[in-house]
């Protein structure tokens, strides 16, 4: 088979890495791809965004299964235009997609189908959302209710904060159009968890779970980020816990949207808080996560391909998917000054010293190559994968690659998966 991979970040990276393991992928092609992917699949100068033109290179190709990595095509309704040429996509449509491109759409939709989730209220217009603010206990979460890359999300510690927030967001613009709209949404305490599914409208099949780091400094302090790291599988993620997320809600999750009349095909990730035992969803995603598709991903077991071909082709019952008992653990390395602003085209070292081994990969996330040189193109450059029987070893491994890699301005965490060390797992 010929495989289209669209996307340029290490979401993209993994999913190639993984696709290229198949020994049924004849020809890989990623659009655009990055400095890194190209040793592994064809890249192609498209734009995720352009729907056209990526349409027509997959029907030129004779592409037999495109998958979406990122959630923007998704929004714009990407698989929408492939279906309608009798193309094969992996992907939800652009109507089931906005269970993640409107924050206020999956708020309501879990409200209806009682899926446990943080109480919120939605806002457009400024002088009503400072009014709730006043009137409710801090602190308070501050949603762009659009697509802001992992960004448009402020837990405000004090009333001061939560309006500076909803304030920048509509009508300062900090994020565009994503933040036109806003919810307002009760904080939780609690432990985060990502857990992700395979669906084909009908069964559900869960991965294993992780969970990532936002926070761009030590000791989750400073600004969220679209991530600067993960591991998996999450210990907190217990069999018990599984099948209650499962049946609370990622079951009735997929089973609203085909009732609201946009039938869930691809991966639902549910973003959850787990307060004293029990899951609430802080968001949906209509994509594999990013950067928890570098820790999963490297787990399974089972061709990813056929589990692809199944949900494509809606007998995903009729699968049997398989996981390594191995961790995961991966390092996220960054631009200085992300998420704020950042330098660009600073030539990275080292990447030769950490070639991908069976311990550990590295998959690039803003790379471009200029020449005999790979130069950095993002705030989030590399995410360094490590493996290992035991937490510890997988992040020992993480690091010490690395370590070993630079580039001016080079930041990254040094407390990765240290909770799931000192459970001891």
């Amino acid at each position: 088979m010929k495989v289209l991979v669209i996307g340029s970040g290490g979401r993209e990276h993994a999913l190639v890495w993984k696709l290229a393991q198949s020994p049924r992928v004849t020809g890989l092609y990623c659009a655009p791809g990055n400095a890194g992917i190209e040793s592994l699949a064809r890249c192609i100068p498209l734009r995720a965004d352009d729907l056209q033109g990526l349409k027509e290179f997959v029907l030129e190709e004779s592409i037999d299964l495109t998958v979406v990595g990122p959630e923007v095509p998704l929004s714009l309704g990407i698989a929408d235009e492939f279906r309608k040429s009798k193309l094969r996509i992996f992907g939800p449509t652009r109507g089931a997609a906005q269970i993640e491109a409107s924050k206020s759409f999956a708020k309501d939709l879990m409200i209806r189908h009682r899926i446990p989730t943080p109480a919120a209220r939605s806002f457009d217009g400024l002088a009503q959302a400072l009014s709730y603010i006043k009137e409710h206990p801090v602190p308070l979460v501050v949603k762009a209710d659009g697509l802001a890359q992992g960004k448009g999300v402020v837990v405000a510690r004090t009333r001061a904060q939560a309006c500076d927030a909803a304030t920048d967001m509509l009508e300062k613009q900090a994020f565009g159009q994503a933040g036109c709209r806003i919810v307002i949404e009760e904080f939780l305490d609690g432990e985060e968890l990502t857990l992700m599914a395979f669906t084909d409208g009908k069964t559900v099949v869960p991965m294993v779970g992780a969970q990532d780091h936002k926070r761009v400094g030590d000791g989750d302090t400073g600004p969220n980020t679209g991530g600067m790291g993960a591991y998996a599988p999450a210990p907190l993620a217990s069999q018990q816990l599984r099948q209650t997320v499962i049946q609370h809600v990622l079951r009735p999750a997929v089973e609203a949207m085909s009732r609201v009349g946009s039938p869930f095909y691809g991966v639902l990730y549910a973003g959850l808080m787990i307060v004293r035992g029990q899951p609430y969803v802080l968001e949906f995603n209509a994509r594999f996560g990013d950067p928890e598709t570098q820790v999963v991903l490297p787990l399974l077991k089972t061709d990813l391909l056929d589990v692809l071909e199944a949900v494509v082709e809606h007998r995903l019952d009729q699968l049997e998917i398989e996981w390594h008992t191995q961790a995961a653990v991966c390092v996220v390395m960054t631009s200085g000054g992300y998420p704020g602003s950042y330098r660009t085209g600073l030539p990275i070292e080292g990447l030769s010293a950490t070639l991908p081994t069976r311990d550990v990969v590295v998959f690039h996330a803003g790379t471009v190559r200029k020449g005999d040189q790979i130069v950095t193109a993002g705030g989030r450059v590399l995410g360094v994968t490590g493996l290992g029987p035991r937490f510890t070893t997988a992040r020992d491994r993480a690091y010490q690659a690395a370590k070993a890699i630079s580039f001016e301005g080079c930041h990254f965490r040094s407390d990765i998966a240290t909770r799931a060390v000192r459970s001891g797992a």
